[in-house]
């Protein structure tokens, strides 16, 4: 469901009023390196959410394990009172080692701990959607995800959440998922090359479900090719910019959360909505995949 607007549609998250700019915000590099740790530059960090705003966004995804906690309070202190329309979205199901480490923790016991962490963090009594990180380092698996989303739900129904999420999910954890209750994205490794999940995102927007890649720029192996620098320079764009166009012309259910610590490379994220890929450019850039 999209129409037109300067920030490349808008996206109404499926079985619910929350209507999003299809460019929003993604928080994981307002921290140190690797998320972890606080900024090296604090004021930086606060002048990319508030110019974020300013462009625009009314969503912004985090995850209390960025710092751990300080993407979380880096939005509160720069954003807070929060907009009525903005929407935040966090995850729960992985927390971080003293050492930095990436564990994952999807007990009922820890996924209530760490809602009522994002809770506290970003001075909040309810959160919009709560996503459910499941999968593990080499993506997405199909184990059962029955007992961490039961606990999401007993949540919701607390009133602590409002809308649930999944990330790393596979279509049959998905399908599962979908089972029990309400789902209104999904967040997954996705982009230009890295194009697994192809027919799952057709499959999405055919329930009108928003999928939002991660990684969208190629993470920490940045997106570099001859043939994208090529279309950049045809359009007068930046290959960043091509490849978040490519994302927001392949499916109407793409919301993008392209991350970033400095307000150019933001400015320039944002200006992507501008940047429409003709036939031949499309043609060009599916060589790629």
């Amino acid at each position: 469901m999209t129409t037109a607007s300067p920030l490349g549609g808008i996206f109404t998250l499926r079985g619910t009023s929350l209507v999003l700019k299809r460019i929003g915000y993604g928080a994981m590099q307002l921290p140190g390196p690797h998320a972890w740790g606080p900024p090296r530059d604090k004021n930086a960090a606060i002048a990319v959410l508030r110019e974020a705003m300013a462009l625009g966004a009314n969503h912004i995804d985090t995850a209390e394990f960025y710092g751990p906690e300080v993407s979380n309070q880096l939005i509160r202190e720069a954003i807070a009172p929060y907009p009525g329309d903005l929407v935040i979205v966090t995850k729960v199901g992985a927390v971080r080692g003293n050492d930095g480490s990436w564990l994952l923790e999807r007990t009922p016991e820890s996924l209530t701990r760490q809602v009522h962490e994002n809770l506290r963090s970003l001075g909040l009594d309810a959160l919009d959607v709560v996503n459910l990180r499941l999968g593990g380092r080499q993506g997405p698996d199909d184990s059962s995800l029955a007992e961490p989303l039961a606990a999401l739900m007993r949540l919701q129904r607390q009133g602590l959440v409002r809308h649930i999420g999944l990330s790393c999910v596979s279509p049959a954890q998905f399908a599962e998922a979908e089972s029990m209750v309400n789902i209104v994205c999904v967040q997954n490794h996705y982009n230009l090359v890295h194009r697994i999940d192809d027919n799952f995102i057709d499959s999405l927007a055919d329930k009108g479900v928003a999928y939002v890649p991660y990684f969208p720029l190629g993470g920490f192996s940045p997106l570099r090719s001859p043939v994208l620098s090529d279309v950049a320079r045809e359009l007068g764009a930046t290959p960043r910019q091509v490849a978040l166009a490519w994302l927001l012309q392949r499916s109407p259910n793409i919301l993008l959360i392209a991350g970033t610590s400095s307000v150019d490379h933001l400015r320039e994220n944002f200006a992507a909505a501008d940047v429409m890929l003709s036939p031949r450019h499309l043609a060009m850039l599916e060589t790629l995949r």
